[in-house]
């Protein structure tokens, strides 16, 4: 099997795969080139909606009683029909994982708090809260004080 990316600004994205039939790995490769939309955004789904989500308007990705839902800045739920894993992937840089289920855009950080237990809750700018787990606070802890 042979791999090559080219990357070339003046044309037109295209994804071409020559395989010998349908497998699995292609099934997933479709997937995702279906899913990417070239830019910042991924599709997400309400009751009532189906839109195209920028991760810059992205506040949480969560998971939550076994599904993945982005939270955006308006702090409404939508679920997103991908693994955490999966978006992590294509996710930008300022984007940090609190806890094992929940993955922060730091741009829409607004402060952490510390509760009486000594618990310490991420504060997104639309108000929402969720927990960030000791782990991953130590690491943001480090990532702030490399800057």
């Amino acid at each position: 099997m042979k791999f090559s990316l080219i990357i070339d600004k003046s044309a037109e994205e295209e994804i071409v795969a020559t395989v010998h039939g349908r497998s699995p790995l292609t099934d997933r490769i479709e997937s995702l080139v279906m899913q990417f939309s070239g830019n910042d955004r991924i599709p997400v789904f309400s009751e009532d909606e189906m839109k195209l989500l920028p991760f810059s308007e992205t506040e949480c990705i969560i998971v939550s009683e076994g599904k993945t839902f982005a939270i955006d800045s308006a702090g409404k739920k939508f679920r997103i029909k991908m693994r955490l894993y999966e978006i992590e992937e294509i996710l930008p840089s300022y984007f940090i994982r609190i806890n094992k289920s929940a993955i922060a855009n730091e741009k829409r950080l607004e402060r952490f708090s510390v509760g009486f237990s000594g618990a310490v809750d991420a504060v997104f700018k639309s108000g929402y809260k969720e927990y960030v787990s000791r782990r991953c606070f130590a690491e943001i802890k480090r990532r702030y004080s490399a800057k």
